[in-house]
Parts: C-alpha cells; structure tokens; sequence
C-alpha cells in the first residue's frame, strides 16, 4: 500500500515538474534573443523621443508602443504574433497588409487641409514636385543595392501603400523607416536648410497669400482629382480620398463628415496604423541586412527631398523678380510631412527673424508634396505592379 501511496506521489510530482518545466518554457525569458532585446531599447527610444522630446508624439507613441508589444518573446504556434494566422495582431494587422490604412490617413488629411496657400501660389506646387526627386533617388539606390525593382522606392504614408502592392515581405522595415524619419523631420531638416541656404536667403519676406474665394476651393479638389489622375489612374485610392477629405471640409454642407474624417476616424487609423506598424518589427523577422539598408535609404531619402526642395528654390528665385522671390526656407516643406515639416519652415524663419512667419507659405509646397508622393507613388506602381 506504502508503495502505491509513494509511486502515486512520484507520478503527481512529475506532473507538477512537466506542468513548471512548461510554463517556464512558455515565458518570454525562456525564448528571449539579443535581438528581442534590441528592439526593445528601439521601441524605448522611440516613446523617449515622442514622450521627453516632443518629437511627433502621435506617430512615435503608437509606433514605439507597438514596437514594444512586438518584440515580447513567446513560444510559435500559440496565435499571438503578429505574422500568425488567427491571432487579434495578425487581424489588426490586415489593414496595413491590404494597404487600407493609408488611404483612410489621405482622407483625413484631406479634410484637415487647407490648400488655400497652394491656390493662391500656384508656382509652389513646382517645389513639391521637386522634392518628389527623393523618392526616384532612392529608388535607384535601392536597385543599385541589390533590391529589386518592386522592393524599391515611395515615402511616408504612400510606402505603406506602395509595399503591399509590390513587396511585402518588407512593410516593417520600409514602414518603420518611412514613419521614423517623418516623426524625426524637426531633427534631420535644419542642417539641411542650413547647409544650402544663406544668411540673405533665410531673411526674404515673401508677399502675404491672395485672399482664395470660396469657389476656388470647392473647385480645387475636382479639379485637382480630374487632372492627376488622369495622367496617373493607378494612385487613385490615394488621391480619390485626399481629394474627397478636402471637399467635405470645403464644401459647407458636409461639416459632420468632414469633423469626423479629419478627427475620430483619423486618430483611430492613426493607432491602428502606428501600432501594429509597430508590432510588426518582430526580432525574428525584422532585423536583417535589409532592413539596415532600408533605414539607411530612408535618410538618404529624406536628406536628397529636403535639399531638393531648397535648391529649386534657390534655383527658381533666379528668374523671379526681386519683390516676388521666394524664401528657400520653405523648400524643405516639399516632403509629405504635413504639417511637421512646413512648422519646422516656420521655426526656422522666426529664428534668423523674428517677424518672419512662413507657416501659410510652407503650407504651400507642403500638401502640394503629399499630392506630389501620391502620384510618384502611382507612377512607381503603374509600372512595377
């Protein structure tokens, strides 16, 4: 009887041991890597930057969060990753794979711009399209690489859209990339600005804006759509919501709708995008040499945009009349970071003189870039995919 009692004890015993030796096996210490690690001090970084730094806060917190959430060590095959099927990640995660976000964020956008600067100044739309000149220059860089032609080009909202179309064993790295460097606009754009601009440059007082009627605006985004898609059908998801935000919001008599793309239903694409675009930097299968090289054309990216935009400008000041000369300090807001990089003009132009506001100015070539990576990122598209 002694020994039946003692050889049940022993049974229990190792079932409480498999039982422990399991859970523990489960634990994120036991499946923890360097590279889990790594991310995790990425992800940190990030919510320091959004959180101490102020560093476009509503992108970086969901992104460094995500990233976060990402990164805890578990065991495959229990329908919690991000890359698993059937897991709540994976689902949440469908919106960025099928490229439904971005043109959700163009809609807000839309609705929260006013395009009045653009209207009035028609001759900016030029400095957005030269800063456009990033997205073709990293493009080739990225073919000289090694990475193929669907893996290569777009920036900001429209890489997402343009890689899930062509490449998406890559939507991490290129999305991280793309959304990092927007987020890090106010730090990577005044040196630029800096570098190729002078003193004499930096003070010019362009001309207030035109008074735009109230016609012109409703007009703008009909017109706007007719006229770039038709050249470009291809970035029609992009630009038909971008268009669409901004007639809801011009038009007068659809204030409800235009509040609510512009606000709750931006904010919550917003988390949505930022956080699983976050999450989805899993160790395992986010840091390779790729995604090195893409960080790298991210800058690169970046850095080309930006003194594109202040060189065309430079440029175009050539031909102008002195009274009609344009401050190369709003070239920089070419690039599609609205409106972080028109404030960072604004910044900038306060800074060397204080009665120097180009905020509407920079507005200017700053949605003419969001319109201008739309249809870059069409073109890429139509003859990639």
């Amino acid at each position: 009887m002694l020994a039946e009692v003692t050889t049940a004890s022993k049974g229990f015993l190792a079932f409480l041991g498999d039982n422990l030796h399991q859970i523990i096996a489960n634990t994120g210490f036991a499946n923890v890597t360097s590279g889990h690690l790594i991310m995790i001090g990425v992800g940190l970084f990030f919510l320091y930057l959004a959180i101490s730094r102020n560093f476009e806060p509503m992108l970086l917190v969901p992104i460094g969060f995500g990233i976060l959430v990402g990164n805890i060590p578990f065991s495959p095959g229990m329908e919690i990753g991000i890359y698993e099927d059937g897991s709540v990640l994976n689902y949440l995660y469908f919106g960025v794979i099928k490229g439904i976000y971005p043109p959700l964020i163009f809609l807000g956008i839309g609705a929260m711009t006013d395009f009045s600067a653009l209207i009035s100044n028609p001759k900016l739309m030029l400095v957005g399209a030269a800063a456009q000149i990033g997205i073709f220059a990293t493009y080739m860089g990225a073919l000289a690489l090694g990475f193929t032609a669907a893996e290569a080009g777009a920036d900001g909202p429209t890489a997402i859209f343009l890689t899930s179309k062509l490449a998406p064993d890559l939507l991490g790295a290129i999305s991280i990339s793309a959304y990092s460097y927007m987020a890090l606009v106010p730090v990577i754009q005044p040196p630029v600005m800096r570098l190729f601009t002078t003193k004499k440059e930096r003070l010019i007082h362009m001309k207030p804006p035109r008074q735009v009627s109230t016609t012109e605006k409703i007009l703008f985004p009909i017109i706007g759509l007719l006229l770039t898609t038709f050249v470009v059908p291809s970035a029609i998801p992009l630009l038909g919501t971008l268009f669409f935000g901004n007639l809801l919001k011009e038009c007068g008599v659809t204030k409800r709708l235009a509040n609510t793309a512009s606000g709750s239903m931006t904010d919550i694409v917003t988390i949505l995008l930022g956080f699983t675009v976050g999450a989805s930097t899993q160790a395992t299968t986010f840091l390779t040499p790729k995604s090195l090289y893409i960080f790298i054309m991210g800058a690169c990216a970046f850095f080309v945009a930006s003194s594109c935009g202040v060189l065309f400008v430079k440029f175009f000041n050539l031909f102008l009349p002195k009274d009609a000369k344009i401050n190369p300090l709003i070239g920089n807001a070419g690039v599609s970071a609205v409106p972080a990089a028109a404030r960072v003009s604004q910044e900038m132009g306060l800074k060397y003189d204080k009665t120097n506001y180009l905020l509407m100015h920079a507005m200017g070539p700053n949605v003419a870039g969001v319109i201008g990576s739309a249809v870059a990122a069409g073109v890429l598209l139509a003859f990639l995919a």
